[in-house]
């Protein structure tokens, strides 16, 4: 792991070209490449309401998506405001690579490119134009931000109505000190950015290599065999080499071939889950959310996260994941399509096997597209770890036990799920900015540090990757590529948690939550970008 964490810039003509693909991967010691930012321009601010509108009465909160484009198919239009919960708007803080063309274009008319008659010559082609690459570090070299300063950048963009009531924090991880605040320490519902916390307790419990197995076993009764769950929910139902929401994920073909080749008739498929406990869904989730795609009752075994289309974030899902991944094996291999629950006899003949990506991988590709269901895998596998229930209680519990014993404060928090479908969760902006402050340290002495740094690599790219590929662009433009965090949307929700280099080269964390009653979250959202962006234009 390198002390200091390189920053990506990327090009802004390569912004969007074809719907952005997440490439998960477990990175090396953080030097992330993207494309260089495009310009800044000018701040603009989504207007503000003509005039002031009282305070909706209290509603329940309902769900909403959170835009996010498909990576395969063609992209579809945003939903209409009125649509429930998240769906994503679609690498380490610490490290900047900054690369710099040094040299020009030559001109054509230099080589007689548009001469109306050419002229035959022998001279040597011209040389290639010089092209000179450096890395710097992001470390505690650019000149500091100060308190004055930041508040002054984000006078504008925080006063903006849209946002009422807006909670958040800007830290300068290099020294820890609070340069901008407001009602940082009152816990608000943070949406998905409770994933922050989710992938931190998983990269600090968990080996980063680790893998999750799915095996099928010999049954207790000839020609039975048994899918036994292993924590993986991303088993791909397409063949070898077709990609889905989850890139590097093993395949239920290959899973059928290796039973196959272990040779014996094969006459039913059972399917044990007892991995896990518990119910499927975690308290206050809208049970819509399955029919809608944002989340599969949670299962130890499940194809594709449980989606009736592998290859889209948020398409329906099935409410008997397990049985499905059962009943898809058992096609594989043609026997009955029927699947019934049982738990494996111990130490079982094991026919076939196959592996998920590492925990680092999937950390990343949880935090990149919003994977609720991931999130709440990765959020039981912690509690195992700690040899707590790994149902949602039990996950919660694990979450905030492995937080806590690092040193992070969560006595005003309210955690019920990983994923932060439920309103029911609560969170200061401090908190979540903790996480990242200790994540995001100019050098990785702190053990902890070393262990958070690809929580920074996972976070999405402004204008780049993830679910902020379709933002940063009407508003915002100035924080593309130099913006790297973690979105958040519910009804009446919107928050943002993340990092910026500045101008200066000071890397800066930001968390910033808005519970405002606007229906229209793009609107939000964007107010929410702009000051994030406002954090780029720092030279304070």
């Amino acid at each position: 792991m390198p002390d200091e964490p390189s920053w990506p810039t990327f090009d802004g003509d390569e912004v969007d070209r074809e719907p952005p693909t997440v490439q998960v991967r477990r990175p090396d010691p953080p030097t992330m490449r993207i494309p260089a930012p495009v310009p800044a321009t000018p701040l603009r601010v989504p207007p503000k309401p003509a005039a002031p509108t009282p305070p909706a009465p209290p509603t329940e909160i309902k769900s909403e998506p959170e835009p996010v484009p498909e990576p395969i198919t063609e992209r579809e239009e945003p939903s209409p405001p009125t649509r429930r919960r998240k769906r994503p708007f679609v690498v380490a803080a610490v490290v900047l690579v900054v690369i710099a063309l040094a040299g020009t274009a030559v001109v054509g008319t230099q080589r007689g490119w548009f001469d109306a008659t050419p002229v035959p010559t022998t001279a040597a082609p011209l040389p290639p134009a010089p092209v000179s690459l450096s890395v710097k570090g992001v470390g505690a070299d650019g000149k500091q931000a100060t308190a004055a300063g930041v508040r002054a950048v984000l006078a504008g963009p925080a006063a903006n109505g849209l946002l009422a009531p807006l909670a958040g924090l800007v830290v300068d991880p290099a020294t820890g000190a609070a340069l901008w605040n407001q009602g940082e320490t009152t816990p608000q519902t943070p949406a998905s950015t409770i994933k922050v916390l989710t992938a931190a307790a998983a990269l600090l419990a968990l080996d980063h290599s680790a893998q999750f197995s799915t095996k099928v076993v010999r049954g207790a009764q000839p020609g039975v065999v048994v899918l036994v769950g292993g924590g993986d929910p991303t088993l791909s139902s397409r063949p070898a080499g077709e990609t889905t929401v989850y890139p590097g994920a093993p395949t239920v073909d290959d899973l059928a071939a290796q039973v196959r080749a272990s040779g014996g008739p094969v006459t039913q498929v059972q399917y044990d889950v007892s991995r896990y406990v518990g119910p499927g869904t975690a308290p206050g989730w809208d049970p819509s959310d399955v029919p809608n795609g944002y989340v599969a009752p949670i299962e130890p075994v499940m194809l594709d996260g449980g989606r009736g289309d592998p290859s889209k974030y948020d398409t329906p899902r099935t409410a008997t994941p397990a049985a499905a991944a059962a009943l898809a094996l058992a096609q594989r291999l043609g026997v009955p399509s029927s699947a019934t629950p049982v738990v494996a006899s111990p130490g079982a003949e094991v026919l076939g096997e196959v592996k998920s990506a590492t925990v680092e991988q999937l950390v990343e590709n949880l935090m990149q597209i919003s994977d609720n269901v991931l999130a709440e895998t990765m959020a039981r596998e912690v509690a195992k770890a700690r040899g707590l229930e790994p149902s949602f209680a039990g996950a919660a519990q694990a979450v905030r036990q492995v937080l806590t014993e690092h040193g992070f404060d969560l006595s005003t928090s309210t955690v019920v799920d990983g994923s932060g479908l439920s309103p029911n969760d609560k969170v200061p902006a401090k908190l979540l900015a903790d996480v990242l402050v200790a994540a995001a340290k100019p050098d990785a002495a702190d053990p902890k540090t070393a262990e958070l740094r690809p929580l920074l690599t996972a976070l999405p790219v402004a204008g780049g990757s993830g679910t902020l590929a379709t933002r940063y662009e009407q508003w915002g433009a100035g924080g593309r590529g130099w913006v790297r965090a973690k979105t958040g949307t519910l009804t009446s929700v919107n928050t943002l948690a993340g990092v910026v280099v500045d101008v200066d080269g000071r890397l800066l964390v930001f968390t910033f939550m808005s519970s405002s009653p606007e229906q229209n979250n793009s609107l939000v959202r964007g107010a929410l970008d702009e000051m994030a962006a406002a954090l780029r234009t720092c030279g304070c």
